[in-house]
């Protein structure tokens, strides 16, 4: 599918910053105007982004209850209370459920955890492991990446004499579970300055909260922890901005120095060991092996790997993850094409529909979101991926770029059981007799609200640049943007006019891939890029003609190369006269 390229010139006024910032940083205009388009207008500020400080991190308890959940908290450790630290199955619950036992265990003793089962107990919190706390004699449940629509499960614990801290980031309904306390930054009238942290994030917040509370100055404790938030805020793909960015830089900074056991256990199996770990290697390496657990076996087994106090076990632990993620790729491979059969059977891939829903009753329920995202990928229109689990159709919905899936599925709430997310990512279930009805308001709510544009694939150009401006000290600025993520792109530019320099070559086990060598025209300057299965434009590109390319800088960390940064090409266009 072919893409529109878009390119948002700066403002008058945002060139005259433009300009006073490029002289301060490599003399560069792209650099600059890099900057500008991220809100940042004075060299004061553009410092504080290039070096993130755990010092502008905020007064956690600027968070909405976060004084009762405190309060909660240090009653129930004073009172010698067994308290439950309970998370969702995914990654960001796992680093949540790990980060706040973890550090509580070196206050506190009579804390354990849990995470539910994807088959048996489903999403949040289930009336089961309600039901074990009250036989453990548990009187404080903190839940973290979930429970805040869990009205009914909350009140029936209560009964039981259990209490609730919910810490979540998912988007809460009017009406909110009769807990203790209650830490979303999402909330209505929330005065928190930050509304973007992930589950982890939150949980974190509460304990920065609970240090601060009980005067525990050793902060060491609390930020080593930080490379767990980091996976968490990548995994999750949360905005890359505020408070996010400052944790994950600082946890990336943890990971490739000394990471928690756990955690280096899975960058042994994932061949990350003595490589500076990049945000993309949390994002395609670390947290699929994470996420594995709780989709294809027990989420429990994540958080037993996060919290090992031994290494050789934690290695042990992370080849079994492993062996589940390469049971997931497989089973994710399987379900993807069994649906893009039943698509083009059904003729939706030709189909002026604007949606996709399918459901096989027979479907992995721990791979559905990943099948949702790749057919969003692949036909670029909002996709539910729905399969049968505990008697109810349940499923995952993925949105394209710049669209609000939860308003389309919240608006057909009245025929759900159950739904919750964010803007691209919805979990929903329903009964199987609902599907159709469901489909055919979602496709009319959605053909109704969205903007044609968002159902073609867009590559959105930060700036132009000329072969001659990639300079050493470009790429020194070009690498304090990271860590990269939502709000904070890895910035995409496009350069025009380039053509062969004569030696670009066809690579790869099918030949489908181009190792590029090229020049542009107002420099002889030889530039190495790569560009993945586009070998249809190797004829054109051989013939000596000018062409256009949109692309990211990548630095090349292959040990046998000598280049120290490759053109990692998105697309290539014959050039514009």
């Amino acid at each position: 599918m072919i893409s529109k390229w878009n390119y948002l010139p700066l403002t008058t006024e945002e060139q005259e910053l433009e300009i006073a910032l490029a002289k301060k940083f490599a003399n560069s205009p792209a650099i600059a105007e890099l900057l500008v388009q991220r809100g940042i207008t004075t060299v004061d500020e553009a410092e504080k982004f290039f070096n993130p400080s755990l010092s502008d991190l905020h007064d956690p308890f600027l968070m909405q209850d976060m004084d009762k959940a405190v309060e909660r908290l240090n009653r129930a450790m004073g009172s010698k209370e067994k308290i439950l630290v309970y998370g969702d199955y995914d990654v960001d619950g796992t680093t949540a459920v790990a980060l706040v036992y973890k550090y509580l265990r070196n206050y506190y003793s009579h804390v354990e955890y849990y995470i539910p089962t994807r088959d048996e107990e489903g999403y949040g919190i289930s009336i089961m492991s309600i039901d074990q706390a009250v036989k453990d004699g548990v009187k404080l449940i903190i839940v973290l990446d979930c429970g805040i629509k869990a009205i009914e499960e909350i009140a029936y614990a209560k009964e039981h004499g259990i209490d609730f801290i919910i810490c979540d980031h998912h988007v809460p309904d009017d009406v909110l579970p009769a807990a203790s306390a209650i830490l979303n930054p999402k909330l209505e009238n929330n005065t928190y300055p930050y509304p973007h942290l992930s589950g982890c994030g939150v949980g974190f917040k509460f304990m920065q909260a609970f240090a601060k509370s009980n005067g525990l100055q050793c902060r060491n404790e609390l930020y080593n922890l930080l490379d767990l938030v980091a996976v968490s805020i990548a995994a999750d793909i949360v905005p890359m901005t505020g408070e996010n960015r400052i944790m994950t830089y600082h946890g990336l900074k943890r990971l490739n120095s000394n990471p928690n056991i756990g955690l280096k256990g899975i960058i042994k199996v994932c061949g990350l060991t003595n490589r500076e770990i990049t945000i993309s290697d949390v994002i395609f390496k670390i947290g699929p092996r994470i996420n594995a657990s709780g989709r294809m076996q027990s989420g429990m087994e994540a958080v037993e790997l996060l919290t090992a106090k031994d290494f050789s076990e934690a290695y042990a632990m992370s080849k079994n993850i492993d062996q589940y993620n390469r049971d997931r790729k497989e089973l994710d491979k399987r379900i993807t094409d069994e649906a893009n059969r039943i698509l083009e059977e059904r003729g939706d891939a030709d189909s002026d529909n604007k949606t996709i829903v399918i459901y096989n009753k027979n479907w992995h329920k721990g791979i559905i979101g990943i099948v949702a995202s790749r057919l969003t990928e692949l036909y670029y229109k909002p996709a539910v991926v729905l399969t049968l689990s505990n008697g109810l159709a349940t499923g995952s919905s993925r949105s394209v770029q710049g669209y609000d899936i939860y308003k389309a599925i919240e608006a057909n709430r009245d025929i759900l059981e159950n739904f919750g997310g964010h803007t691209y990512a919805v979990g929903l279930s329903l009964k199987e007799e609902n599907i159709p009805e469901f489909a055919k308001r979602f496709e009319k709510y959605v053909a109704e609200t969205i903007n044609p544009n968002q159902l073609t694939p867009q590559i959105d150009i930060d700036t132009y640049l000329k072969f001659e401006e990639i300079t050493p000290e470009f790429l020194n600025c070009l690498r304090q943007f990271n860590p990269f993520g939502p709000g904070n792109q890895k910035p995409t530019f496009c350069t025009k006019n380039v053509m062969d320099y004569g030696t670009s070559k066809l690579v790869g086990k099918n030949l489908e891939h181009i190792k590029l060598e090229l020049v542009d025209n107002n420099c002889g300057k030889v530039i190495n890029g790569i560009a993945f299965n586009m070998s249809k434009h190797f004829e054109y590109i051989k013939s000596g003609k000018q062409f256009d390319i949109c692309f990211t800088i990548e630095e090349n960390k292959h040990p046998n190369h000598s280049n120290q940064y490759q053109l990692f090409v998105k697309e290539i266009r014959t050039s514009s006269k």
